[in-house]
């Protein structure tokens, strides 16, 4: 059965918790989202924010960029930057809220999306059914420490999409993401906002790191993944996100992660 991708207004409307400060370095929160999904308003924190999908996709967005978690994957949000976490359906989230400190490292400094190993994901799971105000001096805090430093060294995924700052960049990139089937070239997009292709390429490459080509191919993986998670057949996903058949589809995807669509969203 495929689930429908629902709009802001279809989600359930969460709550942030409302902290001062954290009860320990490390602090756990263990959420369940029902079928009808979830959304947060705009927040920021004073500490860092590790979510972990351990089931169904998480989504964050910042006012620069947008980030996907699907299952087995986790977001880290810095302490500071302005966020809101969306689920389209039902998921398990476990996040983590810790503090700057320890995780320092400058690549810690920007949001981004991790790719989680076996053995952080059993570490998560026995660290948030620890009380909150665990002895930090005893094994539950030598626990939050070796999960701190097992964190440290995820490697990065490839599920995030800086947005660019220019106004009439920003105009296609949403349109982008709003029909990622949009089939007009560089050059009649850029005729939409008063721009030469070359100028949008150049532009493009400047504020978000990809060429455009790139960008756009993967504000449509992100979106295909997105509409599997939610039970998309995969010829389906391949026509709405654009692309001229399945085998072009599933070839691109491999591509860019690695595996096949459906072998990506099971973590085989």
């Amino acid at each position: 059965m495929v689930k429908p991708i629902l709009n802001a207004s279809q989600r359930q409307h969460r709550q942030v918790p409302l902290l001062r400060e954290l009860p320990r370095p490390v602090y756990a929160r263990v959420e369940n989202w029902q079928q009808s999904g979830s959304q947060t308003h705009w927040h920021t924190h004073g500490w860092g924010q590790w979510s972990y999908a351990a089931e169904g996709m998480l989504i964050v967005h910042t006012r620069q960029g947008h980030y996907v978690a699907p299952p087995q994957f986790a977001i880290w949000i810095p302490e500071g930057i302005e966020h809101k976490v969306i689920s389209n359906g039902a998921a398990q989230m476990r996040s983590l809220y810790i503090e700057t400190k320890y995780l320092s490292d400058i690549v810690w400094s920007q949001p981004r999306v991790c790719s989680i190993t076996p053995l952080v994901r059993e570490l998560v799971l026995q660290f948030c059914a620890l009380p909150a105000n665990y002895d930090c001096n005893s094994a539950d805090g030598r626990l939050a420490q070796v999960l701190l430093d097992q964190i440290a060294c995820l490697p990065p995924a490839a599920t995030q999409l800086t947005l660019p700052g220019d106004k009439r960049l920003a105009t296609l990139a949403e349109l982008l993401q709003m029909h990622p089937e949009e089939p007009r070239s560089i050059e009649q997009l850029g005729e939409l906002v008063g721009l030469s292709g070359r100028s949008v390429s150049r532009l493009f490459k400047q504020q978000t790191g990809l060429t455009f080509q790139q960008w756009r191919q993967r504000a449509r993986l992100l979106d295909a993944l997105n509409r599997l998670e939610s039970g998309s057949p995969v010829t389906r996903v391949s026509i709405e996100c654009g692309y001229d058949s399945v085998s072009a589809f599933v070839s691109t995807f491999k591509k860019q992660f690695g595996v096949t669509p459906g072998k990506y969203l099971r973590k085989e």
